[in-house]
């Protein structure tokens, strides 16, 4: 039988675990910190649109993980930056049972947003699967995790990379789908990564106060940014309309604890925990260098972000005219003119 191995006990991976729990699909949660130690201790617990449970769940640290399985299959659910380390960690791990053999030999699944995350594991692990995931979930307190997804708890689409599928990525989605997730394979994963990040990377304007006029143009500046970056380096975007499973029935539930403005990237810097900004905004940046596309407006995102990563606290949001003259002053010294907010 198949087992997944959660790495990261986050929104996505804590979530992940207590689906499986209440669907019967075997796992195991590792995680480290606070977090997974009050797990252990209490169990998670676990908000949806349907009520609040306190759900035991198969947890461990990272100190002592369960032993591995020729069956099993990783999850890697930890933010972007965290990924190389995980992967690092993980790949040489035995194999229970198998002379020789380590967990570079089993599947991992990518949970990242942004695009490097696949290719770092392909550089440890032979099967590489990325999962592009759409989930309305917070993981501000220690040991609560609220998902606002409804009916389902997320859509998730899983492919091969860097491309195809398999009888693993089927398993993979039927499992999902067993576990109340809309799930679905893709043949071309590395499509519907590309077009997450190009909403992914409006992201960082969650750290930023302004008018709703300015946050507008430069929401469109950063999406028609990446937009060029991407199709540059090569990338074509999935659409909606490429579907299998319509997803027009899910959503985010009304006073489900999911508020605007308080997803992935503020909730990290509320907690005090490092920023995936580089792996968002940083992405487009280096796809921009290395295309000659210029990305103003990313790149002043992810300075200022990295300034703020780097305080003890983020108490206070910051200044929109701050990001929208960085951009200026870059598009200035490269002989360009800066849109102005509307």
């Amino acid at each position: 039988m198949t087992r997944y191995i959660i790495i990261g006990a986050g929104a996505v991976g804590a979530s992940l675990a207590a689906q499986f729990e209440l669907s019967s699909v075997e796992y195991a949660l590792v995680g480290r910190g606070a977090q997974i130690r009050h797990i252990l201790e209490h169990g998670l617990t676990y908000r949806r649109p349907s009520g609040t449970r306190q759900i035991r769940l198969k947890a461990f640290d990272t100190a002592s993980p369960p032993p591995l399985r020729r069956n099993d299959i990783l999850l890697l659910t930890v933010k972007a930056q965290d990924a190389a380390e995980a992967v690092a960690d993980w790949a040489w791990r035995p194999i229970e049972g198998a002379d020789g053999e380590t967990a570079s030999r089993l599947p991992i699944v990518t949970f990242q947003n942004g695009l490097a995350t696949e290719s770092i594991a392909l550089r440890n692990f032979a099967n590489v699967y990325g999962a592009s995931i759409l989930t309305p979930a917070r993981f501000t307190e220690t040991g609560t995790v609220v998902v606002g997804g409804h009916p389902q708890v997320a859509v998730v689409t899983v492919g091969l990379y860097p491309q195809g599928a398999d009888d693993i990525a089927a398993r993979i989605v039927a499992d999902l789908a067993r576990s109340d997730y809309i799930a679905e394979a893709s043949a071309d994963i590395r499509r519907w990564k590309a077009a997450k990040l190009l909403h992914n990377v409006r992201n960082v304007l969650e750290l930023f106060d302004g008018s709703n006029e300015e946050r507008a143009a430069i929401s469109d500046a950063l999406v028609e940014e990446a937009r060029k970056a991407l199709t540059a380096a090569g990338y074509s975007l999935a659409s909606p309309s490429e579907r299998a499973i319509s997803i027009a029935h899910w959503g985010t539930a009304e006073n489900s604890g999911i508020e605007p403005g308080q997803q992935s990237t503020w909730q990290s810097f509320k907690r005090g925990a490092s920023s995936e900004v580089d792996f968002l905004n940083g992405e487009i940046v280096v796809l921009g260098r290395l295309s000659g596309t210029p990305t103003p407006y990313n790149e002043a995102a992810q300075q200022l972000a990295g300034l703020a990563a780097r305080q003890s606290s983020f108490e206070r949001l910051l200044p929109l005219e701050r990001l929208q003259a960085l951009a200026g002053n870059t598009l200035g010294t490269r002989g360009l003119e800066a849109p102005h907010a509307a």
